[in-house]
């Protein structure tokens, strides 16, 4: 089947988003890096692609299915090309990850942290071994013989599983013996401090215990990796179940997905393998043989091995976030909100202001109402303690709750069971718009009538992301962005996703639409024009066109993108002056950023929404623009340093490849003097325009 997609200027998404995990494992060799953080990429780039497959291989693979001839608009592919692209790709950045794996463990174990194998332990350190093994570990394996009596079992995703190839009086079957999830990764002994060995290979060598009765031939670990990418509206429901049932009963079926990965580990040949491949359904090029372990989610537990010094001088300095400059912590926040505007900027400065705004407001008399949307949420919530009191305090606090967070489900359900109990109205969004938007509005009754406090955010209400990920919060008591709010959670309770807005950009029916407007702004100026954009991704057509009629008209396009980009740079004549680049580094890259035009005139936006389909079309999200002339100049603070990097930015190329930005004498590691400086330098006015303003413009933008 033809397409009438441009290809010319994009690229497959799914590609691209493997490129980005493969800037994730470059920070592994990177010699800047201490060696445990270097290490902790390592995992995150394993961690990262096992969810590429449950959730992107798993929805192509269903895509592929289903009948009438599906093509991706930016690749021109059909899910069946895709897949094949995907299952070329994957095992040279495995092999990759092998190879930074191998010499990470060598340059650990000159620092006394040492991976065993169990053969390798001696006298009295096997003899413990043996000693666990038979107390702690084998009272509780779940051996499987496959045979005409014992049918193959359900292998859950991704645990890891024992796999023998058996012989009993000339006949030969296979045997398994999935890992028990509540046993620790890996196993220490006293005496031999840093030294550990893998709970899965030490069950493996202690199989033949368990099957006394039978010659192990051959032995080896697997895992499986299931699909699970679930869509509630595409699922069959009772029409009684309310929606948290559902998505319950949803969690419950997670585990049971189709399979679409097979990781195989050990001395299991041909005929092992083929047996795994049959009862499980999969082709041979969705099998992986990684020589580094399968899972090395046990590399974060690693560092308490070691002498806490010792630990400490190979780990990232401690890093405390500040408390912003323009605030006073010795004050209360509200009062502050309400006589101007406030940007934070997390994690360099800390999410305390906004938690403190909550729970002054849940005390307040004057508040009247809270209203708050929740996407993701810390383990232990300070805000949803601070939304309970209030509740309980007889305030009406409303919290729209989106319970579809992929993987955070289970905590969000507890939360708003625990909201409901106090008192709080839990609204669950819609069947067909995740909830993804980032508003909370505080309404006050005063002598003078109504105030509002308005915060709106590019990042989750979650107190340990916030010290993770580079985030922006505005805390405003301006009335027009107030009024937009109000009407906003009015809009959410009816169902009203159409409501017009003067401040807001919200979709699904707006957003998309008004930035191509101001995009068309730039447009009409031609080579005066100038678009930045930081985003996580970007996948959405309209807006990929746009942005190259933009570049066709001599716009510079200036675009952060930490992921997915569809939109290929630098291609003559179609979107050479567009650029595009991405960072990793100590923190995940995640606030949105919009600006259209320079300087004072420009139009700065911080969003919840990345420019991707789901986004812009499946999901209700807010964009909020940033009037106060600090937090502006904050903003094109952000901007330039970012645009500045040379340290950690990579540039994406024509050809679709990224590459180091060419390092000046001075480099810049933006996220390093963010920990320094997180907002301009406010000194006196002469010595501002000597450092600030000439900072500000290297890029045009003051």
């Amino acid at each position: 089947m033809e397409t009438t997609f441009d290809t010319r200027y994009t690229q497959d998404r799914e590609l691209s988003w493997l490129k980005f995990d493969q800037r994730v494992l470059e920070e592994a060799t990177d010699p800047s890096v201490p060696l445990l953080e270097r290490l902790k990429f390592a995992a995150i780039f394993t961690s990262n692609l096992d969810e590429f497959f449950m959730v992107r291989v798993g929805s192509l693979t269903d895509l592929d299915m289903v009948e009438g001839g599906h093509v991706d608009s930016k690749s021109g592919l059909t899910p069946r090309r895709q897949l094949q692209a995907i299952f070329q790709a994957v095992p040279p950045l495995v092999e990759q990850r092998d190879r930074v794996f191998a010499r990470l463990e060598e340059e650990l174990a000159a620092q006394g942290l040492v991976r065993l194998s169990p053969e390798q332990l001696e006298g009295q350190a096997r003899e413990e071994a043996e000693h666990w093994f038979r107390t702690q570990v084998r009272p509780i394996l779940s051996p499987v013989v496959v045979d005409p009596f014992h049918p193959f079992p359900h292998l859950a995703n991704k645990r890891l599983t024992v796999v023998l190839a058996l012989e009993r009086d000339g006949r030969e079957t296979f045997g398994l013996l999935p890992i028990p999830p509540g046993l620790p990764p890996f196993w220490t002994w006293e005496g031999a401090p840093g030294r550990y060995v893998l709970t899965g290979e030490l069950v493996m060598a202690h199989a033949q215990e368990v099957f006394q009765h039978f010659a192990i031939r051959e032995r080896g670990l697997a895992a499986v990796t299931r699909s699970a990418d679930i869509t509630p509206d595409d699922e069959a429901y009772d029409v009684d179940e309310d929606f948290r049932s559902r998505m319950a009963k949803l969690l419950r079926e997670r585990a049971r997905l189709s399979p679409v990965r097979l990781e195989v580990q050990g001395e299991l040949g041909e005929g092992p393998v083929a047996f795994l491949r049959d009862k499980l359904g999969l082709p041979p090029e969705q099998v992986f043989f990684p020589q580094a372990p399968i899972s090395l989610d046990f590399v974060f537990q690693l560092p308490a091995l070691l002498p806490p010094q010792r630990a400490a001088q190979l780990s990232y300095p401690p890093f405390v976030p500040r408390f912003p400059a323009d605030l006073d912590p010795g004050r209360s926040i509200l009062p502050q909100v309400l006589r101007r505007d406030i940007l934070l900027f997390y994690p360099y400065e800390t999410m305390e202001p906004f938690l403190r705004l909550v729970g002054e407001a849940a005390l307040d008399p004057e508040v009247v109402s809270i209203k708050i949307t929740i996407y993701r949420l810390a383990t232990r919530s300070r805000l949803c303690q601070a939304l309970c009191r209030a509740a309980e305090r007889g305030k009406d606090v409303t919290v729209l709750m989106e319970l579809r967070a992929r993987f955070d489900e289970e905590n969000n359900i507890r939360w708003a069971q625990e909201m409901e109990r106090a008192g709080c109205t839990i609204l669950y969004g819609t069947q067909g718009l995740k909830v993804h938007s980032k508003l909370c509005l505080i309404t006050r009754k005063t002598r003078q009538g109504v105030q509002y406090i308005t915060q709106a955010g590019t990042g989750n209400y979650n107190e340990k992301t916030a010290g993770q990920y580079t985030d922006l919060s505005l805390m405003t008591a301006r009335r027009s962005i107030g009024e937009d709010a109000a009407a906003f959670f009015q809009n959410m309770a009816v169902e009203n996703f159409a409501g017009e807005y003067r401040q807001l950009l919200v979709s699904p029916f707006r957003l998309r639409e008004r930035v191509m407007e101001l995009m068309d702004g730039e447009i009409a100026k031609g080579r005066e024009g100038f678009i930045f954009l930081k985003l996580n991704g970007i996948t959405d057509r309209q807006l990929i066109d746009k942005l190259a009629q933009a570049s066709q008209a001599g716009v510079e396009v200036v675009m952060n993108v930490r992921g997915i980009s569809c939109l290929q740079p630098g291609v003559e004549g179609l979107t050479d002056h567009v650029t595009v680049f991405s960072l990793v580094g100590r923190y995940l890259e995640h606030s949105r950023i919009y600006q259209f035009g320079r300087g004072e005139q420009a139009r700065l936006y911080l969003s919840s929404a990345d420019f991707m389909t789901r986004n812009t079309q499946r999901r209700v999200e807010v964009a909020c623009p940033v009037l106060d002339p600090r937090c502006r100049e904050k903003l094109r603070y952000i901007i330039d340093l970012l645009c500045r990097d040379d340290q950690k930015a990579r540039v994406l190329g024509p050809d679709g490849c990224y590459r180091p930005r060419p390092r000046q004498q001075q480099g810049v590691c933006c996220q390093e003097v963010f920990q320094l400086h997180p907002a301009p330098p406010q000194t006196g006015e002469g010595e501002k325009k000597r450092r600030v303003l000439p900072f500000l413009r290297r890029l045009g933008l003051k």
